[in-house]
């Protein structure tokens, strides 16, 4: 596991064009560890410059299906992420020893593209996800960005976000869809708001098939861009 940060800083410049992607690993920690886990996290990041993408460090929350917690690693398809030497090597080798230690069970890993994303404010740290089956991708990212465009204001501040499980895809879902709130309640909020309107109805419809495969909350405890 040491050698992961710096094969993501690689991974990231073997591609021939430039596209976001993503690349996501989950496990399920020891109790009461995840304090001493986000100081490590914060300590091995802390002067560490990133050229393009981030790093961040989650708390799965209701839907996790029995893992805790995420790394996820976002870069930019044929740019550096960061510079191979980026990353001070005790640091690195501290957190992930730590890391090592306190996990009780490594889950998936996946990886995959950001087709649409809208980057938000710095206070929208809890975060739905609904994985789902596609059909047609093409009318799928249309309507979603129309939705955007139609509910600006509703979406003004959050991340919103669609995109590909391309490689290692959990329960078969080959797309995901990303929004970010303050709270549970806030996600129930806006969700109530879009489905009263006729807009929103004209996107489900507009989408084309979809199936619902799960859908999960998390938590951005820690993050580095």
């Amino acid at each position: 596991m040491k050698k992961i940060l710096f094969f993501v800083a690689i991974f990231a410049t073997t591609m021939s064009f430039a596209q976001n992607a993503y690349w996501a690993m989950e496990f399920k920690v020891k109790p009461h560890s995840e304090k001493e886990l986000t100081e490590a996290f914060e300590k091995a990041f802390k002067d560490v410059k990133i050229k393009q993408g981030g790093v961040s460090f989650e708390n799965l929350g209701t839907g996790s299906l029995g893992m805790t917690h995420r790394i996820v690693f976002s870069f930019t398809l044929g740019v550096e992420m960061m510079e191979k030497d980026a990353i001070n090597p005790d640091r690195n080798d501290a957190f992930w020893s730590k890391l090592e230690y306190f996990v009780e069970q490594w889950g998936p890993s996946y990886s995959g593209r950001a087709l649409s994303f809208q980057i938000g404010d710095t206070i929208n740290h809890d975060v739905h996800i609904w994985d789902i089956k596609v059909k047609d991708a093409t009318k799928f990212k249309a309507a979603q960005d129309q939705l955007v465009k139609d509910f600006k204001d509703d979406f003004a501040g959050r991340d919103v976000g669609f995109g590909t499980y391309d490689i290692g895809r959990p329960n078969g879902a080959t797309h995901w869809m990303y929004l970010s709130g303050k709270d549970s309640e806030d996600h129930l909020k806006i969700l109530d708001k879009l489905e009263k309107q006729p807009k929103f109805i004209k996107y489900i419809q507009d989408r084309g098939e979809v199936i619902d495969v799960k859908d999960f909350e998390l938590y951005i405890l820690k993050s580095k861009h």
